[in-house]
Formats: structure tokens, sequence, C-alpha cells
């Protein structure tokens, strides 16, 4: 399982980063991101610790730890500048909290992200034909959630990056030690969003990929 979408008490997780990350290599995690909930006005506080801590622990596991930021309810017009400090306090991963059904984002965040060059737009809701074409091209990642409530929009999600080529990636949101899943229940939540089973793997591919990616561009 890749998961580049996680939650730690330096938002409104439970877990500290160290518990966060043994649990994940524990149900066999190949890959992590934190990625905290995130403002202007504690954007400088988070990052630089979650850094510290993936530094710290880093040698001694056996996954891919990546400290990321979860850029949340920012208004559009703020989120370029968010997303560049985020980069330059060291979030290799930069996902944007965009356009859930279940919550009053603000309509232009899908947009804004994407033309801001965030790496993947969680529950992206409704998100306009404009706004995947976009992505498409600018090659952001939009997200299949295993979260419940956000997870309501992710078969309109899937059929329409589908249909446009989009690249989708799997991750749970976790805030609780319960919400991290095994690879055959992303399966499964993959299947039930309507993607065919002889795509599944390219979706889990398609993580590995990102991941790789920044890696590169770090």
């Amino acid at each position: 399982m890749i998961d580049l979408h996680t939650h730690t008490v330096f938002s409104d997780g439970e877990l500290i980063p160290f518990e966060l990350i043994r649990r994940a290599e524990n149900m066999g995690y190949t890959a992590l991101a934190i990625t905290d909930h995130m403002d202007a006005s504690n954007i400088d506080f988070i990052i630089p610790r979650i850094v510290k801590a993936i530094e710290k622990i880093k040698p001694t596991v056996s996954m891919e730890i990546l400290p990321g930021a979860e850029i949340t309810h920012a208004p559009p017009e703020l989120i370029p500048d968010l997303v560049k400090e985020a980069r330059r306090l060291g979030a290799k991963v930069i996902v944007v909290h965009g356009e859930t059904i279940v919550e009053p984002v603000k309509k232009g965040t899908n947009k804004a992200a994407i033309q801001a060059g965030a790496d993947i737009i969680a529950h992206p809701g409704l998100i306009s034909t404009e706004d995947l074409l976009s992505a498409k091209e600018k090659n952001v990642f939009l997200e299949i959630t295993a979260r419940k409530g956000h997870s309501l929009s992710n078969g309109y999600v899937a059929k329409e990056a589908m249909r446009f080529g989009v690249p989708l990636c799997i991750n749970t949101d976790s805030h609780s030690p319960s919400d991290l899943i095994t690879k055959e229940t992303a399966k499964n939540i993959l299947l039930a969003a309507g993607i065919e089973e002889n795509r599944i793997d390219s979706v889990f591919e398609n993580s590995r990929h990102l991941i790789e990616r920044l890696l590169r561009r770090a």
C-alpha cells in the first residue's frame, strides 16, 4: 500500500509521526506521506517538524516516507503562494483539500490548486470538465479516497478521470489508526468506485510513479 495523504497530531490526527509510521509499516505499507492540514497560520510550524521526524526515523524503517502538506480551506487566490511556501519549507508532497461535497470548500479551489502545481487534489468532488482537462495537462493527480464522507463522490471522480485520462491515486486521508488500510481493501474501494479490475494495478502504479517524480524533483 502506498498512501500519500495522512494526518498526525500536528493537525487533527490522533497519532504522533513515529507511531503513524510504525503502524503503517506493520500493515505492509511500502510508502507513506504525512500531509497535515495547514494554512498561512501554521505552515511554518508544521512542515519543519514533519521533516525533522522523518529525517530521524527514516534510516530505521523499510518504507519510503515523505514530508508533505494538505493546504486546507485556503481561499483560491492564496493557494499559489502556499504551495510555494510549503515546497520551500521542505514538503515533498503537496495535497490540496479539494471541493468535497461534504464541506463548504470555496468554489475555484480545484482550479487554483491545479494551476499552482499541486501534486494531488484530495477528494475533488464534482470536478468540472475544464479542471479535469487542466489536471491532465499538468499531470496533477486526483484522489480516490477511503475517507468516509469524502468518498461519496469517488464514483464520479473515477468515471470522469478515466474518461479524460487524468491520473488517479488512492489514499486514506487517515486521522486514526483504524483509517489505515491494506492493499486488498484499497483494491475493493477502487472496484466500488467503478474502476475495472484490469485497471486497478495502474492506479497503484501511478502512486509509485508520482513518488519517483517527487524524489527526482528533490
